[in-house]
């Protein structure tokens, strides 16, 4: 049937192990895998952090003689950087898997400062613009009032012009 949800059954891994007493294999579950990678939040901090790293690995070569001094650095570098980014997870995804772009704190409390002014100046145009339109309004009507008046005395002008010369 079209459109109908289909049921799905999760079922944990199943690994073959024999069972002593018999010839065969029977499934037993699997035992969850423990995660023991470093849980972080940030990639971009932890990022930060294998630069601040890095510049100790470059001193680590200052006591190495030139010749193999680049290449050594390089090596340990790209070692160094390798194993942390094995050994992390990042909101519980591998290194890889991550996206670049999570907010750090400093970001978001960038722009929770930002909305808290905002919210300050709306609460402050709430109190001050009903007055100002308010002035603008009595304004208006007054000006609609003597436009009224100013109308009827030229009709009223007009009126006994009118008559004058019917007369």
């Amino acid at each position: 049937m079209a459109g109908a949800p289909e049921l799905v059954v999760l079922d944990p891994p199943w690994d073959g192990e024999v069972v002593p007493g018999t010839d065969n294999q029977a499934l037993v579950p699997a035992i969850p895998r423990e995660d023991f990678r470093v849980r972080c939040t940030s990639k971009r901090a932890v990022t930060e952090m294998l630069q601040l790293c890095g510049e100790f690995v470059q001193r680590l070569g200052d006591a190495l003689p030139e010749e193999i001094r680049e290449l050594a650095l390089r090596d340990a570098q790209w070692t160094f950087e390798s194993a942390v980014q094995e050994n992390v997870s990042i909101n519980g995804q591998a290194w890889q898997e991550a996206s670049d772009n999570c907010f750090m704190d400093s970001d978001i409390k960038v722009l929770e400062d930002q909305f808290d002014e905002i919210i300050v100046d709306t609460a402050t145009k709430r109190k001050q613009y009903p007055r100002k339109i308010l002035e603008c309004v009595i304004k208006t009507i007054k000006t609609k009032q003597e436009n009224l008046v100013r109308w009827f005395a030229f009709k009223c002008y007009v009126y006994f012009t009118a008559m004058k010369k019917v007369e």
